[in-house]
């Protein structure tokens, strides 16, 4: 095997050349011997091996590196990874899409998992109350995810689908945010609750205070506003029965109670509010 000598350095050469085995290991964060293995199997050749016998990488090589560390990162074999980067319909461009829509749910996941891990210290201080579902919160899996996208789809069709699109392309907040508007949806939610405790009647004009606070936290949350239509589409949602779960572990006959007032209130509001 060749070894290179260090009298070769970027300044010695044209730029056009490339990067040396050592420079492409570095640049790359792995090992000069992987990258000879890498040569000696087939899965990344270089560009050009020069007449003293040092290896130069191009940007074609520096691109195939990338998606080999990438695939390298899900488990895939080096013989498969050669396999699926040799084959005659393989689509650059699209891979890297689809890499990327993967990378970013996984990020999504774990903000989602960071600020439940925030929620339940907070609970574990007595700062906030947590129901069993919502230590949880964070670790619902991709496909439950899907689930309630198609629950809602379905349930609303078009106008559904708007909602779930929108909801996606919402930009995800801190974790320490999360937890500060938990904190006060866990204030506006026990007020209803004691409302409903004292006999107070879901249509009943008493509850336009605390159900307008409600609506104000809805419309912060979602970044825009939320009019009185938007209002009760949202307590359509709440029929959902992991909804329906939460709200009944707040107070037993909350989650009939609270869409019925929900829908009251935006009938009050007519098209204002």
């Amino acid at each position: 095997m060749t070894r290179e000598r260090p009298a070769d350095t970027p300044a010695d050469r044209p730029r056009h050349i490339g990067h040396t085995v050592r420079e492409l290991a570095a640049l790359a964060g792995v090992s000069v011997r992987t990258l000879h293995h890498y040569d000696a199997i087939g899965l990344l050749r270089p560009a050009r091996v020069g007449g003293n016998g040092y290896r130069y990488y191009g940007r074609a090589q520096l691109l195939r590196l990338q998606q080999i560390l990438l695939h390298r990162r899900v488990g895939l074999s080096l013989a498969a990874i050669g396999a699926l980067l040799d084959a005659p319909d393989f689509d650059q461009i699209a891979t890297l899409d689809r890499q990327r829509a993967r990378l970013a749910a996984e990020r999504d996941q774990l903000t989602a998992m960071i600020a439940t891990l925030e929620h339940t210290m907070s609970s574990l201080k007595g700062d906030i109350t947590m129901t069993d579902e919502d230590l949880y919160s964070g670790f619902i899996a991709p496909e439950r995810q899907a689930a309630y996208e198609a629950w809602i789809a379905e349930r609303h069709g078009a106008e559904g689908e708007a909602w779930v699109a929108e909801a996606r392309a919402r930009p995800k907040a801190p974790a320490e945010a999360v937890a500060r508007e938990m904190a006060a949806l866990k204030v506006i939610e026990t007020a209803l609750a004691d409302q409903m405790r004292r006999g107070v009647a879901a249509d009943s004009p008493v509850l336009d205070d605390d159900l307008a606070r409600h609506r104000d936290w809805v419309a912060a949350s979602w970044g825009r506003g939320c009019p009185p239509m938007a209002y009760a589409n949202l307590a359509d949602m709440y029929e959902h029965p992991d909804f329906r779960a939460r709200y009944d572990a707040i107070a037993p006959g909350l989650a009939d109670w609270l869409p019925q007032a929900m829908r009251a209130w935006a009938s009050r509001q007519g098209d204002g509010g």
